[in-house]
């Protein structure tokens, strides 16, 4: 790649005036416009009607407490293992 340096005598030349497309128009379809809502099919339609997607939420919330309640206890009872252990320890 070669770079050549600007003249002083060519800076002062005018340059001709490019014209811009204008791309707005091509954006503004683009953003504006909303995908047409598609009806729900299948598995979305009978778990919508009857309320049961509401019932799967609340099973998989359920699972998720129960993890953490049983990984929480586990630490407590680790660190409470790993203290009684250090107090052995110091007595000997």
């Amino acid at each position: 790649m070669t770079v050549c340096p600007v003249r002083a005598d060519d800076a002062s030349a005018p340059r001709p005036l490019q014209e811009r497309p204008d791309t707005t128009a091509a954006y503004d379809s683009t953003w504006t416009e909303q995908a047409p809502a598609q009806p729900p099919t299948g598995m979305e339609q009978v778990m919508l009607s009857s309320g049961k997607i509401y019932v799967v939420l609340a099973v998989v919330l359920i699972i998720w407490v129960g993890l953490l309640t049983i990984l929480f206890r586990t630490d407590r009872k680790i660190d409470r293992l790993e203290r009684r252990l250090g107090d052995d320890r110091s007595d000997r």
